[in-house]
């Protein structure tokens, strides 16, 4: 395959990525916005899952709440990094792994910023009971943040 069409094929998984994360965290964000009033709860498997609805100011997992326009800024600036990045590298022979884990990450930083700029707030909904409440947009930017350390640790080859 030429490094063209495979520099193409890999920005067209990238933006994919990015918008079926955004899509995917806007839809549910609504659904549970409609569903729920802010701090009500509903119990999936009692105990274990719930959907509690919380109105985050703070970043992923409600950590530094309150501290006003770093949570535009800070965002703003990692989002232009990551797009400078994959579009810099994009003629390069990059594994589809790194490609996904960008796009992630990318899409749940949109979906929080998305959030931030339109309601002031990020809309958190799933509740695992022993972690702060978190939404779509976190556990991509999570997963995301694994991959790539993940395959950053170098394998033992024996």
């Amino acid at each position: 395959m030429s490094d063209a069409k495979r520099s193409r094929q890999d920005m067209a998984i990238f933006l994919c990525g990015v918008l079926a994360v955004v899509g995917i965290d806007r839809l549910s964000k609504v659904f549970f916005a409609h569903l729920l009033s802010p701090n009500e709860s509903m119990a999936l498997i009692k105990g274990v899952v719930h959907f509690t609805l919380v109105h985050n100011t703070g970043i992923a997992f409600g950590l530094f709440k309150d501290c006003g326009a770093v949570f535009f800024v800070i965002p703003l600036i990692l989002t232009g990094l990551l797009i400078y990045n994959v579009y810099y590298y994009r003629d390069r022979e990059y594994s589809r792994t790194y490609i996904m884990a960008f796009s992630l990450i990318l899409g749940g930083a949109i979906g929080n910023l998305i959030d931030r700029i339109f309601l002031g707030h990020v809309i958190d909904f799933i509740d695992l009971r022993v972690w702060p409440v978190f939404n779509v947009a976190d556990s991509a930017i999570t997963v995301g943040a694994a991959i790539i350390l993940l395959k950053c640790i170098p394998s033992s080859s024996k």
